[in-house]
């Protein structure tokens, strides 16, 4: 019997999956996902990572596996202080508990390795997500579109074959948008929006994020915004509608709310297309690599929305929701599940077999 947890610590939210093992199978999954925007309070990071085991009930741990991607928050002055910081947290919460930290090669390496070479484990995150899905498709891209940005990771023959390793890297080959589902500032994805038969420029404000647009478009329901609002204000879609408006420096009085909703519409569409330009890169180049045919693989809280969107644009012959591949809604928490699995394969000593879904 083995319990393994598996942690994702982004700069916004952190994810956690607990997996209970035995003879060699995999029997549950608990998974946790909790809003920590750790540029307010880094130092509250041990803590956190004790409430989300505490949720899961996860005891008596064999072993525990991180990821992470928050070393990028200016919380910390460079990735390297970011990632020593969140590793000593870990190792705080997790005193007599076996750490393993996924690195770029995606391996899992002990937690001294990681102190030591901090900027092999940085941003490894889209590692853990294409290591899963290789192990259900061997020729496929994958869009995995968090509340924040958006990784695209290519599989050929099983293995990833990613051009990119670090943040900069992904950034200059299309392997990262960041763009993503909530946390996106609209001027960050539009410099203009159509009104009243012209354009409007946009305010280089934080006035509305692109949770407010895919509120309005009924995209995700309320409880998915789980980042705060830039207003502080509520997340219905009246108070989204005059986030939006104030975007284009109006409000409901002044803009009517079908205009509000087909500018929710225009800042969606723009969204896809920049998923789109880095999805063509990447698929393009994929199929240069193999005679198979490439599948598009999409999960994250935007999978549907945009990621789906983006597939259909770039004519992809197939795509695939992650959950139709496991048998849990892996999508909420796919590279904390997926480092937890890596490490209970290990320690199980080789591939783990499913429940059933």
């Amino acid at each position: 019997m083995v319990d393994v947890l598996g942690l994702d610590i982004g700069g916004a939210n952190t994810k956690a999956a607990l997996l209970h093992v035995e003879n060699k199978r995999l029997e549950t999954v608990k998974m946790e996902v909790e809003y920590f925007p750790i540029w307010k309070d880094p130092a509250q990071l041990a803590n956190l990572l004790l409430t989300l085991k505490k949720r899961l009930n996860g005891v008596h741990l064999e072993g525990l596996a991180v990821t992470m991607t928050a070393e990028l928050s200016d919380a910390y002055a460079t990735k390297r202080e970011g990632v020593q910081q969140i590793l000593a947290s870990t190792k705080q919460a997790f005193p007599d508990v076996p750490i393993q930290v996924l690195n770029t090669e995606v391996e899992l390496e002990p937690l001294s390795i990681a102190r030591e070479e901090p900027l092999g484990v940085a941003a490894a995150n889209w590692a853990a997500t294409g290591w899963l899905v290789a192990q259900r498709v061997t020729d496929c891209v994958v869009i995995d579109i968090g509340s924040t940005s958006s990784s695209i990771i290519p599989i050929v023959n099983g293995r990833i074959v990613a051009k990119g390793r670090t943040d900069l890297d992904k950034l200059m080959c299309g392997e990262l948008v960041y763009t993503g589902s909530l946390r996106t500032n609209v001027c960050a994805i539009v410099s203009s929006i159509p009104l009243r038969g012209g354009f409007a420029g946009v305010a280089s404000e934080l006035f509305a994020l692109s949770g407010d647009v895919h509120i309005i478009l009924g995209n995700i329901m309320v409880e998915q915004y789980s980042c705060e609002t830039a207003d502080g204000r509520g997340k219905s879609v009246a108070e989204a509608s005059a986030r939006l408006a104030r975007v284009v420096c109006a409000d409901t009085e002044m803009l009517t709310q079908q205009e509000i909703v087909d500018m929710a519409k225009y800042v969606s569409n723009k969204q896809i297309q920049q998923i789109t330009e880095g999805l063509r890169k990447v698929y393009s180049h994929t199929e240069t690599l193999t005679s198979h045919k490439i599948s598009v693989v999409v999960t994250g809280l935007g999978k549907d929305f945009l990621g789906r969107q983006a597939a259909q644009k770039i004519g992809a012959e197939k795509t695939i929701d992650l959950n139709t591949l496991f048998p849990n809604d892996v999508t909420i928490a796919t590279p904390a599940f997926a480092v937890a699995l890596m490490a209970a394969s290990n320690l199980q000593g080789g591939a783990l077999e499913w429940m059933r879904q």
